[in-house]
């Protein structure tokens, strides 16, 4: 199990016992769901579609959508068996995370989204405000009516039911690099970004979202943030 969390995400020693103890009920959500997930992988890649019952396909599309919440390209039914175990066995074959979201209270930064994949599937993303359309009025609406903020709050699971590790490399939608406006010395920048750890990086991951309290997200954006009560 990897923990992820933002390094600008700090607090005193006094403060830190809530992150603690929900970086744990994290921790227990991912194992209680990767047990599950293991149970489908194993089975999807060890038995031939014709041994698996039509009671076991319906389990494991059911999970796929309505736990981990993917689902499948619009208008797509699977009506053939062996095309929907394909299409099974490709997305649980994934590493998985679960991520902890705070209640939107204004912060700078990306956001628990649905979001449209290359494949045409639709499934959770953490997007960034860059990534997001600024001349759509529909996007833009999306992300003032947000009602929680992704404080990079990470744990993930990078193998497989054989304790086997993924290559990351091919869990990436490389599309997802953008271009972020910077400053350096009072003069605008632009920087080419590449996709990053917990968006585009990860856009091909099982993805769990879970709300965590305020309390565990402290960010020092700048020096000024330093004079909150939180890290005084």
């Amino acid at each position: 199990i990897i923990f992820i969390k933002n390094i600008d995400n700090a607090v005193p020693d006094r403060l830190k016992k809530p992150t603690v103890d929900y970086k744990k009920a994290l921790a227990g959500v991912l194992l209680k769901h990767q047990e599950k997930l293991f149970m489908y992988q194993k089975q999807l890649n060890e038995k031939h579609p014709v041994a698996l019952d039509s009671g076991f396909m319906a389990e494991a599309a059911n999970f796929l959508e309505n736990t981990l919440n993917t689902k499948p390209e619009s208008d797509h039914y699977y009506t053939e068996k062996e095309d929907l175990y394909h299409y099974l066995r490709e997305k649980f074959n994934r590493p998985l995370r679960v991520c902890g979201m705070v209640k939107n209270e204004g912060e700078p930064g990306g956001g628990p989204f649905w979001a449209k994949n290359p494949d045409g599937t639709v499934s959770l993303q953490i997007v960034e405000s860059s990534q997001i359309d600024s001349d759509s009025v529909q996007q833009q609406n999306i992300v003032k009516n947000a009602t929680h903020f992704n404080p990079v709050d990470l744990v993930c699971a990078t193998k497989n039911y054989k304790r086997e590790k993924y290559d990351l490399t091919q869990y990436t939608d490389p599309s997802t690099g953008f271009i972020s406006k910077k400053s350096k010395d009072g003069k605008d920048l632009k920087a080419q970004e590449l996709p990053g750890l917990w968006n585009g990086a990860m856009s091909n991951w099982n993805t769990l979202f879970v709300e965590v309290p305020i309390e565990t997200f402290n960010p020092v954006k700048t020096v000024n943030d330093l004079l909150r009560d939180k890290h005084l």
